[in-house]
């Protein structure tokens, strides 16, 4: 029997996929933005408004047909409720008796977003107690939690502690008018006594994670929380070493200088080989036991080589070329102290936009050169397509994002990239399968 997954938050879908490929199977999303909402009932989720009975979505998830090892994707999502709206009108109480393995999602990161503008740890948008209620209401076994490296800064950090002893004993209310301070001088203490029911009891852990170290094309620093239910007794150590990085940079300046990487890309220039070469030379600082045993970081080339060439005299058409979501932009520029992705490292991270210009600049070196007015040889850069910025966040080519340009951009800018979601979801199936065993 496939494990269950609920995700609150679940944007474009990214943790979405992950947790499917990890062999969860999803039991209800909720997603408040509207194109987001699309994009999931495109990839054939059930779509509910935020009103919707607690006994309609108690139905729906009772009529989902039992999972088979023959059933597509696309087959396992057909029914599962989407709830879209507001999560603090969700009642999830319903699935306690279901019974819930993993709680997923990404609270709204405005509040600590390092790429946005940061509001601070009271801000009305902190959606990080809905993730609380839910572990109340429906007590999941594992809970996985992405975040901004906002978190991280010593400004935040008091306030982040305070989020991981909530969610340590999330059953400890924060009465209505009580200072987040005073709360978390309670669970301290509770947390040092250590005499709570371990079934009200999670044993957390925090990831400071790049993505690139991971395998995802694109440097991507986060922040991860992973909780175990403290009576399901899961060894903390063995998680930690199963999610121990397995790519790095010095194995990709390795491969570089050994060969192995050009002969994936055999048809990539001389001229673009010795610009690598250098700037990787200049790179090498640190000496081959970094980079034994890892795999070389997949760069942006890895990700994209296999899609078809984007016509430069054909940027303003808004036609897709040979692929979906394959359409090129006009208007790419490269402004001071902003450098654009190069094709030989992991791209730049993939950003949601702030102050109204939603998927950054997202600009890309190609290949080809052209002369300048000065006579100087210039690489020519363009924007990178929706695909492109989709194969950077890992998503498969088969998911579907709704709305124009600019909202399938932030959509995925918001997202948790597939492989990285896909890697930890998979630590926790196998931390719980071994609990359970020795049960």
């Amino acid at each position: 029997m496939k494990r269950t997954s609920v995700e609150l938050f679940a944007g474009g879908g990214g943790l979405v996929q992950a947790s499917e490929e990890a062999g969860f199977r999803h039991l209800l999303l909720n997603e408040f933005a509207r194109r987001a909402c699309e994009t999931l009932e495109e990839n054939h989720f059930t779509g509910h408004p935020e009103d919707v009975g607690v006994d309609v979505l108690a139905k729906a998830v009772e009529n989902l047909p039992e999972p088979d090892p023959a059933m597509s994707p696309e087959e396992l999502r057909k029914g599962v409720p989407l709830v879209r709206g507001d999560v603090r009108q969700l009642d999830m109480s319903f699935l306690r008796e279901r019974g819930v393995d993993l709680l997923t999602g990404g609270p709204p990161c405005q509040p600590f977003s390092l790429g946005g503008v940061a509001k601070g740890d009271e801000d009305e948008r902190n959606m990080f107690p809905q993730m609380f209620r839910a572990v109340r209401e429906m007590r999941p076994k594992a809970i996985l939690c992405e975040n901004v490296r906002g978190l991280l800064r010593p400004s935040f950090k008091p306030y982040f502690q305070y989020i991981q002893r909530e969610l340590t004993l999330p059953f400890v209310e924060r009465g209505d008018g009580i200072d987040w301070r005073e709360h978390d001088r309670l669970l301290t203490e509770m947390v040092t006594a250590g005499d709570t029911d371990p079934s009200e009891r999670y044993d957390v852990m925090e990831f400071e994670v790049n993505a690139a170290n991971y395998g995802v094309p694109q440097i991507r620093n986060r922040v991860i929380l992973l909780a175990f239910r403290a009576d399901l007794r899961v060894d903390k150590e063995r998680v930690r070493r199963a999610l121990r990085q397995t790519h790095s940079v010095e194995a990709l300046i390795r491969s570089f200088q050994d060969g192995s990487y050009w002969e994936r890309h055999p048809r990539v220039a001389k001229h673009v080989r010795d610009r690598v070469a250098a700037r990787a030379g200049e790179q090498l600082t640190l000496g081959d036991d970094e980079a034994a045993g890892k795999a070389p970081w997949v760069t942006l080339r890895d990700a994209v080589c296999d899609l078809p060439a984007i016509d430069m005299h054909k940027l303003d058409k808004i036609t897709e070329q040979g692929f979906r979501d394959h359409v090129g932009w006009p208007g790419a520029r490269i402004y001071d102290g902003h450098t654009p992705n190069e094709l030989d490292r992991p791209a730049k991270t993939v950003k949601a936009g702030v102050h109204g210009v939603p998927g950054g600049e997202s600009v890309m070196l190609l290949d080809e050169r052209a002369r300048a007015e000065d006579g100087r040889w210039e690489y020519v850069h363009r924007y990178m397509t929706v695909r492109e910025a989709a194969r950077v966040m890992t998503f498969r080519d088969d998911w579907r994002l709704a709305g124009p340009r600019g909202e399938r951009m932030r959509q995925l800018g918001n997202a948790v990239p597939v492989e990285l979601g896909k890697t930890f979801a998979s630590v926790v199936s196998d931390a719980l399968d071994e609990a359970e065993k020795r049960a």
